[in-house]
């Protein structure tokens, strides 16, 4: 259990069941070990919770394309000030991809908030599976995050942290191409979350960019899977220890339409800055203290996109 031995597609699996979720055991060590050498290495791992249960993968993604399958001018209703939080969709770039956001996703007023958007008389059993499942994933991320902040020394630093977190819920569509359309779901690029954690509908598309600079790993879109993700946002916060994957989505011609489901992590109200710990004379201070949120409309504006790497370019030092 926990074992980094277990690849797939050259990515680590680390199962999250027994007593591995349960602080302070030797079980929690080991995977707390694996967890930090995967995201170190990888930037990414491909995570089994036994917390999800069966069909909860077949709700969620019910209601992926229930919500994807309204019309233009009810999702374009999904408005958000933060740039790419809410509605996406008939981009000229990625004509292919299409998502809606769900802010504060694992409080019952975010969710409400959303349904009153898209069904004013009401939608009870998005609401139940979206929440149930936005609180489920939201532990699957502390877990790996208490995990990473134990393993660095920096509790305190993400228990202030953890105060200040709200979670967004995207749930993403890419449609077939069509016979002269590029495959390009979405471009290659780094999240700008703290982290992500991804869950596919079984129809590939996923890539994560080696560390070499060349390859793109295929991920698995097994329902078995959460794809667990550094963003830019925690490799400023760890001192440049961990760096967030390049990723881009390829769809293949003939391949079927292809969903997906996103929670995000975002620091509010609070500078992200890195922890004492984590520098010395080997290691020097790589990032200013930066407000996580400004961040993101930073690499909106044309030097946040022209930048090799945004966070670097916004607060590198």
């Amino acid at each position: 259990m926990g074992s980094l031995a277990n690849y797939h597609k050259n990515l680590p699996v680390i199962e999250f069941a027994g007593d591995s979720i349960v602080p302070g055991s030797t079980s929690w060590q080991s995977t707390s070990a694996n967890v930090v050498r995967a995201l170190e290495v990888y930037g990414c791992f491909l995570a089994i919770c036994d917390r999800f249960a069966p069909g909860m993968h077949d709700s969620i993604f019910h209601a992926a394309e229930e919500l994807l399958s309204l019309p233009i001018d009810v999702k374009v209703k999904n408005i958000s000030e933060t740039p790419s939080h809410g509605y996406v969709g008939q981009v000229a770039l990625i004509p292919l991809y299409e998502g809606l956001g769900i802010e504060n996703a694992t409080t019952r007023q975010g969710v409400d908030d959303f349904i009153k958007l898209m069904w004013p008389s009401g939608n009870r059993t998005f609401r139940e599976t979206t929440l149930e499942y936005s609180k489920i994933v939201a532990q699957l991320d502390q877990v790996v995050m208490r995990m990473v902040s134990e393993s660095y020394g920096i509790t305190n630093s993400y228990e202030a942290l953890l105060e200040k977190t709200s979670y967004l819920l995207r749930l993403l569509k890419y449609r077939k191409p069509n016979e002269n359309e590029s495959g390009l779901g979405i471009v290659p690029h780094t999240d700008k979350s703290f982290m992500t954690i991804l869950h596919q509908n079984r129809v590939p598309g996923l890539e994560i960019k080696a560390k070499n600079g060349h390859n793109w790993i295929v991920v698995d879109p097994s329902p078995k899977f959460f794809i667990v993700m550094a963003g830019d946002a925690c490799m400023a916060w760890t001192n440049g220890r961990i760096e967030a994957p390049q990723h881009r989505v390829m769809m293949m011609k003939g391949s079927e339409e292809r969903y997906c489901v996103g929670l995000f992590t975002f620091i509010k109200d609070i500078e992200i800055e890195v922890a004492k710990e984590l520098v010395d004379d080997e290691n020097p201070l790589q990032f200013e203290p930066f407000d996580h949120y400004k961040f993101i409309h930073f690499y909106y504006t044309d030097e946040g996109k022209r930048a090799k790497c945004p966070i670097k370019a916004y607060c590198g030092i």
